[in-house]
């Protein structure tokens, strides 16, 4: 793995047991993994530590939330001015999350809004920073795979324990 932490059998399923088991705590956890409550315990803060695992708050579904339209939004912007589009975008509520990407674009939005009429207003506040030269939107008709992690995670530990020449038991 070029960056970040190289993860194991035992880390993903832990990994796992979080996601299927939002609730569990530690003891739980250390029972669902079958592994000593110190190790959990342990894996957990590397984790943390790592940046891999960073944060235990609720997922939230905008769209059951009430913003049922969601579009990507291609930003070309003018020369040099990524830190004012970053303020500008901050400060939009409706901006999910926005990457710097190469390519035609210089920045991807995704955002939300409550109806169409709402999505028009928020494109708008868009267009007017005034660093963006150019924007294109496609909305969102229906989400396909949803945000994961997991199966990446799952092949890369898999892969690397097939290179060490053993698989380690997560359930031991």
């Amino acid at each position: 793995m070029a960056d970040g932490v190289a993860l194991d059998a035992l880390d993903v399923a832990l990994l796992e047991a979080m996601r299927e088991h939002r609730r569990a705590g530690v003891l739980e956890l250390s029972r669902i993994t079958g592994v000593a409550r110190g190790t959990v315990s342990a894996r957990l803060q590397r984790l943390e530590d790592a940046g891999v695992v960073t944060g235990y708050g609720p997922e939230v579904d905008v769209r059951a939330a009430g913003f049922g339209v969601e579009a990507f939004v291609t930003l070309e912007i003018a020369q040099g001015a990524v830190d004012e589009v970053q303020r500008d975008l901050g400060a939009i509520p409706e901006v999910l999350e926005a990457y710097a990407t190469t390519g035609r674009g210089d920045v991807l939005c995704r955002v939300a809004a409550s109806s169409h009429e709402a999505l028009q207003r928020t494109l708008v506040q868009l267009d007017r920073s005034s660093c963006v030269v150019r924007s294109t939107s496609v909305v969102v008709l229906s989400r396909l795979v949803p945000l994961r992690a997991l199966p990446l995670l799952r092949t890369e530990a898999a892969t690397d324990a097939g290179r060490s020449g053993h698989r380690r038991n997560p359930g031991r």
